[in-house]
This record gives structure tokens, C-alpha cells and sequence, in this order.
């Protein structure tokens, strides 16, 4: 396999362990995982979940092994928090849903070289 298959596999690993970590995450605080990695050919949503109240939350995780490129919520720009409230819109229409009160969240987990990890979660960016 080629270097970059090899790192684009780490990647998708990465981020699979950063995923499973914030579904928990939200799980241990009262809220039900309805979907992950819903996908749509304008892009992915990676965690939707309900929380107690029963408003549904629309979660990015972006994980990072280091700082290296900054820190993992820098990756989210407005351009990608208004794509992510068009695809939780498209959730909405597709899951009769359409009028429930939403919110888009972003998670960051930053792995420590000791395999230990912490948690970044940022609800309702837009």
C-alpha cells in the first residue's frame, strides 16, 4: 500500500475512534444516538443524536492525534457550519422531521501520545 493509503487509513481510523468517543460522550450526558454517518452526496453528517429535551443535535467531530495543524475546531469555518445546517435540513425533510428545533454542535478530540484524550464540544455554532 502507498504511503498516503497507509495515512488515509490512519485518518479514517482517527476519526472512527473520535466518533465513537463522542457518541459515548453524548450517551453518558442523557442523549440518544438517532444516526451516524448519514451521508448524502453533498456531504456526511457524523453523530445525530436527541438529547433529554428532545431537541436533535447535529454533531461534527473533527479528531486530531496533535496540534500540529491547529486545533481541530479550526477546521470548521462558516462555509462548513452553513453545510452542515443544509444537511441537517435535508435530515429533516428525510426523516419527517421538518419544523423540529435543531441544533449544529461541534466536537473536537485531541489524542495524546500516552492514548489518553479530551473533549471539545461547542453546541449550537450558527
Amino acid at each position: 500500500m502507498s504511503h498516503a493509503g497507509v495515512e488515509k487509513g490512519r485518518n479514517r481510523q482517527v476519526g472512527a475512534f473520535g466518533e465513537a468517543v463522542i457518541a459515548k460522550y453524548l450517551e453518558s450526558r442523557g442523549f440518544e444516538i438517532i444516526d451516524r454517518n448519514w451521508r448524502i452526496k453533498e456531504g456526511e453528517i457524523d453523530i445525530i443524536a436527541c438529547s433529554g429535551e428532545g431537541l436533535l443535535h447535529f454533531v461534527e467531530v473533527k479528531t486530531r492525534s496533535s496540534l500540529a495543524f491547529g486545533d481541530p475546531l479550526e477546521a470548521i469555518d462558516r462555509n462548513k457550519a452553513r453545510r452542515l445546517q443544509r444537511l441537517a435540513l435535508a435530515w429533516l425533510a428525510t426523516h419527517h422531521h421538518l419544523g423540529s428545533d435543531f441544533s449544529i454542535d461541534v466536537a473536537a478530540v485531541l489524542l495524546a501520545a500516552d492514548g489518553s484524550h479530551s473533549i471539545d464540544l461547542r453546541e449550537n455554532i450558527l
